[in-house]
């Protein structure tokens, strides 16, 4: 009776294999590149700003970062992002805007619970472990420096 099961299965499997609409995966690869460039681009665009403000590269890095987050926020709230990453996909999801819109996009679906138990408390909803485990892992390998090199 196992054995049934098993063939079963196995021909369901290729039914749905047969079935199943092929995926566009080099249009998809190709948009993904696009779109992440252009992010990036854009990115790049903005800490040369800062640069020419008298900056250092490295200065401009954090208001770069903060900026880029403002601006997937702020493309989020306005519902643009989710036409970029529908277009853009992994390209649009991967750089610190994806970020920025897979912490304001929940916020945003339960505003009209209000602002402390609505978008407040949504907003940590991917923020809280990225906080969390970022903390973490920075203290544990601080820890080992510590201890490996003595070091703080």
């Amino acid at each position: 009776m196992h054995q049934e099961d098993s063939d079963q299965a196995k021909a369901y499997q290729q039914l749905v294999k047969k079935t199943q609409p092929k995926k566009p995966i080099l249009k998809n690869v190709v948009w993904a590149f696009l779109y992440g460039g252009m992010i990036c681009l854009v990115g790049q665009c903005i800490q040369t700003a800062f640069m020419a403000t008298g900056m250092t590269s490295q200065a401009a890095t954090s208001p770069t970062t903060v900026v880029l987050i403002g601006v997937g926020a702020l493309l989020t709230g306005l519902g643009w992002y989710d036409q970029i990453t529908k277009r853009g996909g992994m390209g649009a999801t991967l750089p610190i805007t994806g970020f920025a819109n897979a912490m304001v996009a929940p916020a945003m679906e339960f505003r009209r619970e209000g602002l402390v138990m609505g978008v407040g408390a949504k907003l940590f909803t991917v923020a809280g472990p990225v906080l969390v485990y970022g903390l973490s892992a920075a203290f544990v390998v601080g820890l080992v420096r510590y201890l490996v090199t003595g070091v703080a």
